[in-house]
């Protein structure tokens, strides 16, 4: 109770209306970088790689249910962009949608005119226009892209972005791309209708999903994530299907498979399991760690995680169970290599009750740390907010009317994290990457209830950078800060 309370208090008596798209919509405004941030174009001999991608409306059947959504083309996930490391991307959207919108390229380190955050890095794309995103990809990695606008990202608009490793060894025989998602859109609701509600309303009444209990007061709700979403979704998806007709992966006995497995969901931490099967973690937000053999991990909104498997023989479920949500299901993918009736859509696989993997536990590989220096500047971020009224900021505010944070170039940057809420957030940090303190490279990590956690940055990559939370809901009610480069 008194925590709550000490919420309340900290945002003293800042309220929120539905008229409010604070993080990432196309009314944002920030204060600017002071630095100039250079126009990106191909080097003399660098590989260009082109793609067009239309977003407009669309019905999308998810294996049963059908669905009025928008997405780019027409599927969800959308097509894939894939390019090497090193390779120049030149990528035209056409918005056919009756919004404005943008695409934000997540977890890449690309020029900042590219980014993809209105009010912060161009203006919003209108209906009917075209933009050209041009960057460098200079890591290779698992990543997606998504639009910056409003709740968007909620609807069918997100599609992974792949950047190959020229050096990858390639011990495996075969790759499979994963992308998790909760979905709401086109099934008597919108994103823009649960927004309207949340604010309207606050948060669900039922512990575990918000942060309240039926009194009003702070739930604990299940550890090690409290209460970590906000949203009732009467569906969960891995590659755009629920799990009463799921995708399915055909593969041989023996081989050896890279998973790329990402979240695209808006408002739901997942905890991810294959049947029958350990998975040899190898990679997280792109970067490599020490290899770690799990039987089941968790995977938070925007985070990312490569996995290498070795098959059985017969039919197994790919499950991603949704964490502290008791509706909806679970999402499913079904992997065949061989006969075998397909498992019930509840399937519940043993590797799910055994020890879960956090991905912040896992030790960086050594090509993957930082270097080490003296930290140059530290600042601090505070998460806050609550679930009534429905009301969301860093360091004391919403976006917008809290205080950039600075860096000059060139500084090592410590950024002293502390979550302040009975909510899980995932924190992602635009155009870098950070360490944690073990070494780990990331650029979103989930920040339990109350938890504390520095993380170190090198400024090097000039421009006005966002940070905040990858719950879709918490980022659009205010939890977000600018990142801004200054002479």
């Amino acid at each position: 109770m008194t925590r709550i309370a000490r919420r309340t208090a900290l945002f003293g008596g800042l309220g929120i209306g539905a008229a409010i798209l604070a993080a990432c919509s196309d009314t944002t405004t920030s204060a600017s970088s002071s630095v100039a941030v250079s126009t990106p174009s191909p080097t003399p001999g660098q590989r260009v790689v082109e793609q067009s991608l239309v977003a407009r409306p669309v019905s999308l059947d998810l294996g049963g249910p059908t669905v009025p959504t928008w997405a780019y083309g027409d599927s969800a996930p959308g097509p894939v962009v894939r390019a090497t490391a090193g390779d120049f991307l030149r990528v035209t959207l056409d918005n056919q949608l009756p919004a404005d919108t943008s695409i934000h390229w997540h977890g890449i380190r690309l020029n900042n005119r590219a980014d993809g955050v209105p009010g912060m890095t161009q203006d919003p794309i209108a209906t009917g226009q075209k933009y050209v995103y041009e960057f460098t990809a200079p890591d290779p990695g698992t990543y997606f892209f998504h639009p910056h606008v409003g709740v968007q990202l909620d609807r069918g608009l997100y599609a992974p972005l792949v950047i190959d490793d020229p050096a990858e060894p390639g011990a495996y025989d075969d790759e499979w791309i994963l992308v998790l998602d909760d979905w709401v859109d086109g099934t008597g609701s919108t994103p823009d209708d649960v927004l309207a509600k949340l604010i309207a309303d606050g948060g669900p009444t039922t512990r575990g999903m918000g942060g309240m209990d039926h009194d009003g007061h702070g739930g604990q709700g299940e550890q090690p994530w409290g209460d970590a979403g906000d949203v009732t979704y009467p569906h969960f998806l891995i590659n755009g299907r629920v799990p009463s007709a799921p995708h399915a992966f055909a593969g041989k006995p023996g081989q050896r498979i890279r998973l790329r497995i990402i979240n695209a969901a808006s408002d739901t931490i997942f905890t991810v399991a294959l049947g029958g099967h350990r998975m040899t973690i190898t990679h997280t937000d792109g970067f490599a760690v020490v290899p770690q053999e799990v039987g089941a991990f968790y995977i938070g909104m925007g985070e990312r995680y490569d996995a290498v498997v070795t098959l059985g023989d017969g039919v197994f479920p790919l499950v991603a169970r949704p964490f502290g949500k008791t509706s909806g299901g679970q999402a499913m993918a079904l992997v065949k290599t061989g006969s075998g009736a397909a498992p019930a859509a509840d399937v519940s696989p043993s590797e799910l009750a055994g020890q879960v993997l956090t991905g912040s536990e896992l030790k960086p590989h050594e090509s993957s740390t930082l270097p080490s220096r003296a930290v140059d500047a530290k600042a601090n971020l505070t998460l806050q907010g609550s679930m009534r009224p429905y009301q969301w900021g860093i360091n004391g505010a919403r976006f917008g009317e809290n205080e950039p944070v600075t860096v000059k170039a060139g500084e090592r940057l410590r950024l002293d994290v502390t979550n302040m809420t009975m909510m899980t957030h995932p924190l992602h940090l635009h155009g870098h990457t950070f360490a944690l303190p073990s070494g780990l490279r990331k650029d979103t990590v989930l920040l339990a209830p109350m938890q504390s956690m520095p993380i170190e940055l090198d400024a090097d990559n000039a421009g006005s950078w966002a940070v905040h939370c990858h719950n879709i809901y918490h980022a659009e009610a205010g939890m977000m800060i600018a990142l801004n480069y200054v002479d």
